[in-house]
């Protein structure tokens, strides 16, 4: 395994390590992007094999046999330390790292900037296609990392806990529907994923993110809940949390396309 890599990792951090036995890049960029240009020795992922579905809820976890095929066919093993990026705001490469943390696989970093601050940076990159070794990797998934409908429905009135909605304003006040019903969870707190990004697709500075969440009353000492509306977007907040260092952080799979599709839930707009 490679020396000890930060959550978030910067290219310069990367660049020396490529080519360690014990490094696995994972690309989560569209195939045709992978194969028009990808860091060498990262592997492709599509992303679709890392979500499931029933209808109309979506994004939903893969069940751990389902998972261990994936994660076993991109050649990973329990002690190697993966690199998650993609060519977009990182939400893919995050949906990967939530999932590892959910199964307990802890050596894991998001290449801050991703694919366009590796190409800023100077670094090289290869083309084609690429075919990994496989690995033997029995995924199973825990409970930590995640929190279901039930669990949401038990902790709304919970003042340690607190809901945080990573969907546009539009979306959270029901404006823009894309469920059943519009709105948000009861409680809710709203700001948009891409808050945490400047326009060069790289995190925003520690103190600048730090004030973001907490003017929201998203502080370190309550248990936060992200959620948008399958849990892709909400994943990169997740990973931001993470690296911010809050201890407690659940991601809500299916999110708003379960909430907002089901009878029995409460929702409030605003």
């Amino acid at each position: 395994m490679p020396a000890y890599l930060p959550l978030i990792l910067e290219p310069a951090e990367l660049h020396p390590h490529l080519g360690e036995q014990g490094l696995l890049m994972v690309d989560l960029s569209k195939p045709e992007s992978f194969a028009r240009q990808h860091i060498p020795g990262a592997v492709n992922l599509d992303y679709a094999q890392l979500v499931a579905a029933r209808p109309p809820v979506m994004g939903l976890l893969p069940d751990d046999a389902q998972l261990s095929k994936v994660l076993s066919g991109l050649g990973l093993t329990p002690d190697k330390h993966v690199v998650a990026y993609d060519d977009e705001g990182g939400g893919k490469a995050c949906r990967l790292l939530w999932t590892l943390e959910v199964i307990g696989h802890r050596h894991a970093s998001l290449l801050n900037g991703g694919l366009r601050s590796w190409l800023a940076a100077g670094y090289p990159v290869t083309g084609g296609a690429v075919s990994s070794t496989p690995g033997d990797y029995h995924a199973v998934l825990g409970e930590g990392a995640r929190a279901d409908k039930a669990y949401i429905l038990e902790h709304l009135q919970d003042p340690g806990v607190v809901l945080l909605d990573t969907r546009t304003p539009g979306e959270y006040r029901g404006t823009d529907k894309r469920a059943e019903r519009g709105g948000h969870i009861p409680g809710a707190v709203n700001l948009d994923w891409t808050q945490a990004l400047g326009s060069d697709l790289r995190l925003k500075p520690v103190q600048e993110l730090r004030a973001l969440y907490e003017k929201l009353g998203v502080t370190p000492d309550k248990e936060v809940i992200v959620y948008c509306q399958t849990h892709h977007r909400s994943s990169h907040t997740f990973v931001v949390l993470k690296a911010l260092g809050y201890p407690r952080v659940k991601g809500y799979p299916g999110a708003w396309s379960e909430w907002g599709n089901s009878p029995d839930t409460p929702v409030e707009t605003a």
